[in-house]
């Protein structure tokens, strides 16, 4: 399938083969937990790669790049303010993603996923299509997507056994609008085991104590889980 607005393809979720950077080489990752990287609008694979220092070495990481080409960068899906952006395309993407993740899960202890703005789009909506997958998500400025009833989204299970969720921004963050972050702190409230922290002054960003913070999360939640 072609993207018309960027001459761009949309990834197939039988054959995507994205770009990937990973933190470790193939033969240290067996039996690791896996901590999958989805970047933000007009960001690439290396924007997330950063953090790994900050994260516990014990992971795996791997930062995926986003399927459509947009100015300098990528992004995973239309914006909602663009004329071509629908659930379903939200969909196409996400399908992709986690018919490619189960290519690389089976060695893997565990899978965790972190999302940044865009990227944590993507990382609600895989939790909503298969919330039984993820041993925690973190979204970092981002947000979710409505459904729109669309079946893909799994809500109700999502509910029945909700997934330990870390969810870090700035209540002046202007780049989300007011609507995507109420429906969002509404679907996480009710859906996920919801850690909430505000981050004044980071604006659209990541900052060293909200690192502080994931870190302590992805060691609690998966490493020494109670």
């Amino acid at each position: 399938m072609t993207d018309s607005a960027h001459g761009t393809a949309v990834p197939s979720a039988l054959s995507w083969d994205p770009v990937v950077l990973w933190s470790k080489p193939e033969f240290e990752r067996a039996g690791t937990p896996l901590l999958v990287l989805f970047h933000g609008y007009m960001a690439n694979e290396e924007d997330l790669m950063g953090l790994t220092d900050h994260l516990p070495s014990e992971f795996t990481v791997v930062s995926v790049r986003a399927p459509l080409a947009v100015g300098q960068g990528f992004s995973w899906f239309p914006l909602s303010r663009e004329d071509d952006y629908s659930v379903e395309r939200v969909v196409e993407s996400v399908s992709a993603v986690s018919a490619w993740l189960d290519t690389v899960r089976e060695v893997h202890s565990s899978v965790s996923i972190l999302g940044f703005s865009q990227g944590m789009a993507v990382a609600t909506s895989l939790l909503r299509h298969r919330p039984a997958d993820f041993a925690c998500v973190v979204g970092l400025s981002g947000f979710a997507v409505p459904s729109e009833g669309h079946s893909f989204f799994r809500d109700d299970d999502a509910a029945a056994a909700p997934a330990r969720f870390f969810w870090g921004r700035d209540q002046e963050d202007q780049v989300i609008t007011p609507e995507m972050i109420g429906f969002t702190h509404a679907w996480l409230t009710q859906n996920t085991r919801l850690t909430k922290i505000l981050y004044p002054n980071m604006l659209h960003s990541i900052n060293l104590q909200e690192l502080s913070h994931v870190r302590e999360f992805l060691t609690m939640t998966v490493l020494n889980p109670r």
